[in-house]
């Protein structure tokens, strides 16, 4: 197996999907409030590239700590964001998504933590 320079796992692909995520991220949070449906579907992209990244990783043998954390980030992010609108747009729920942030955070730390605790190189393993 050749060896991969640090530099070299910020080309990898599914860190590519992964970069193309934040953007399509950043273009949802710009778009809520004036364009719903162009912010629901570029949303919808890259929670459906969330799910190629992993794929994509495993079958070409480039997971990574930088990918996991990358695609950990980037989660968290759109979500916060999400709820954060959210609570513009529905402040009588305030409370609900202010819970629902603290919960979302929280639990991805600690499961983290756990299996880092735990010996795993990553949060993302799992045992077969």
């Amino acid at each position: 197996m050749a060896r991969v320079t640090t530099a070299g796992v910020f080309l990898f692909w599914p860190n590519l999907i992964g970069y193309s995520r934040v953007i399509l991220a950043a273009a949802a949070c710009a778009l809520m409030r004036t364009h719903p449906v162009a912010c629901m579907w570029t949303y919808i992209v890259s929670c459906l590239l969330d799910a190629a990244d992993g794929h994509v990783a495993r079958y070409m043998n480039q997971c990574s700590r930088f990918g996991a954390v990358l695609d950990m980030v980037t989660d968290r992010s759109t979500t916060t964001c999400l709820l954060a609108y959210l609570t513009t747009v529905y402040p009588q729920y305030l409370l609900v998504f202010q819970l629902l942030m603290a919960l979302d955070l929280s639990s991805h730390y600690m499961h983290m933590y756990s299996s880092l605790v735990g010996g795993h190189a990553s949060h993302k393993e799992i045992d077969q």
